[in-house]
């Protein structure tokens, strides 16, 4: 039997979205019958932690990412067959576990967590070149994302009964982090200052600073559960930074609003925004401190222009569907299980 070892980790200043394809990589391996371990740190993602303890995974204490032979001496200590590694803060591990025989599965972004590997995969909407760096298979793209079964879930509910709101409803989202109580308080104020009737959740921490709506228009404000892929489901349209939740709502096929929070993302924000899949907002900490800023003002035009154009949000979530068919998982297992077996393809 194959034994999947993943390492990552989630926190309040890195978010949950490194810990969110683990997930996903743990569904498809015990579906498969794998035997799978988790190391990594679980703050504020609880809901993960249950889905991981419900699917039998054992979790282990996380790994020092800046001891080097740390990762090696776990693997070697389960008895791993592969480690899979999403994590930006682990350098080259690729020697020391093939001296037991592991094949190395690794996640990256550009240059952040770039490691050479057995498998190399950067599931993003990007195609900008990447040096070889003797890594054996490199998986690019967004049909390699690893997306969570509850998305999928998401993804056939959508297609089966979705119908427009009036208002429209609106999700915000900016990632499972807690910092960003600032930025999701300016997207809110872009909002408002479309002046158009909607209905908004707001799934954030660090209880942000909701303005006083226009006519027509509500917030609420819920904190991250489970049931995200849902809220998505039911959206006309999200706000969404350009990291994991991107590529979930692009699965599920809703009409995405871009804003850019942290450099790793910038890529796969302009990808989406040139293909047509999301609209971009910009920079979320230059759109104001006040929907009065011209930043701000740009930003509710935008907003406003996809509100008011139901024909149009519903062509940019069917492309944006297409791009991402959530088989990620299945296609980068089936790598690794080659890697295993010594066939390289």
């Amino acid at each position: 039997m194959t034994h999947l070892l993943l390492r990552a980790d989630a926190s309040p200043t890195i978010g949950v979205g490194h810990v969110s394809r683990m997930v996903a990589f743990a569904e498809e391996a015990s579906a498969r019958g794998w035997r799978v371990t988790f190391s990594g740190t679980l703050t504020g993602a609880d809901w993960f932690a249950e889905r991981l303890d419900g699917l039998g995974v054992v979790v282990v204490p996380a790994t020092d990412p800046r001891d080097e032979g740390a990762l090696p001496a776990l693997a070697r200590a389960v008895e791993a067959d592969v480690v899979l590694v999403d994590h930006y803060g682990i350098g080259e591990q690729r020697a020391a576990l093939h001296a037991d025989g592991v094949v190395l599965v690794s996640l990256e972004s550009r240059t952040f967590g770039r490691r050479q590997a057995d498998v190399v995969v950067e599931s993003e909407l990007h195609d900008l070149p990447r040096p070889d760096d003797g890594s054996a298979v490199v998986l690019r793209g967004a049909r390699h994302a690893p997306l969570r079964e509850q998305v999928r879930q998401a993804r056939r509910r959508r297609a089966e009964s979705h119908e427009d709101g009036d208002p429209p409803r609106i999700v915000v989202v900016l990632g499972g982090g807690a910092v960003w109580r600032e930025e999701v308080t300016r997207v809110l104020r872009v909002l408002r200052d479309t002046g158009l009737p909607f209905e908004a959740e707001v799934v954030a921490h660090g209880e942000p600073e909701v303005p006083e709506p226009a006519d027509g228009q509500c917030f609420l404000v819920s904190t991250p559960d489970t049931r995200l892929p849902d809220r998505l489901a039911e959206a006309d349209l999200v706000v969404s930074a350009a990291g994991v939740t991107l590529l979930e709502a692009c699965c599920i096929g809703v009409p995405t609003a871009l804003v850019l929070l942290v450099d790793n993302q910038e890529a796969g924000y302009h990808a989406a925004v040139e293909q047509e899949l999301a609209v971009g907002l910009g920079w979320a900490h230059e759109l104001g401190a006040s929907g009065g800023t011209s930043g701000g003002s740009e930003a509710a035009t935008v907003v406003a222009e996809l509100l008011a154009d139901p024909a149009r949000r519903r062509r940019m979530a069917s492309a944006a569907a297409e791009v991402v068919d959530g088989g990620g998982a299945a296609r980068v297992l089936d790598a690794a299980a080659r890697a295993v077996h010594g066939d390289a393809r």
